[in-house]
C-alpha cells in the first residue's frame, strides 16, 4: 500500500468537514472498506445510537474517561476494576 495522508471529508448529514486521519484510513482499509466514510464521527455516533443493530447489535454504555473525565460511550459493560479512556486520552497514551 501507498503512503496515506490525512484527508479532508464533508459530512453528508450536517455539512460539516471532518478529518479523515492516515491512521484512521489504514485501520478503514484493514476492515476492508474501499471509500472514506460520508459521516463525520459525531453524526455516525448520532446514527449508532438511533439504530443500534446497524452498528453490529451492540449498544454503547456510558462510562466517564479516566483521565480527562469526558463522558463517553463504550460498547461493553465497564468494569470497575479496569480505567476506560476517550480516544484522545487513549490515543495521546500511545503515543499517537
Amino acid at each position: 500500500m501507498g503512503e496515506r495522508a490525512d484527508r479532508q471529508c464533508t459530512c453528508k448529514e450536517c455539512n460539516r468537514e471532518f478529518s479523515f486521519t492516515a491512521a484512521e484510513q489504514e485501520q478503514h482499509a484493514l476492515r476492508g472498506h474501499r471509500h472514506a466514510p460520508s459521516r463525520c464521527p459525531t453524526c455516525r455516533e448520532a446514527r449508532a445510537l438511533r439504530n443500534p443493530e446497524r452498528a453490529g447489535g451492540r449498544s454503547l454504555h456510558p462510562v466517564i474517561c479516566a483521565r480527562c473525565g469526558a463522558p463517553i460511550r463504550v460498547p461493553f459493560v465497564p468494569r470497575t476494576e479496569r480505567p476506560v479512556y476517550c480516544r484522545p486520552c487513549f490515543l495521546e497514551m500511545r503515543g499517537e
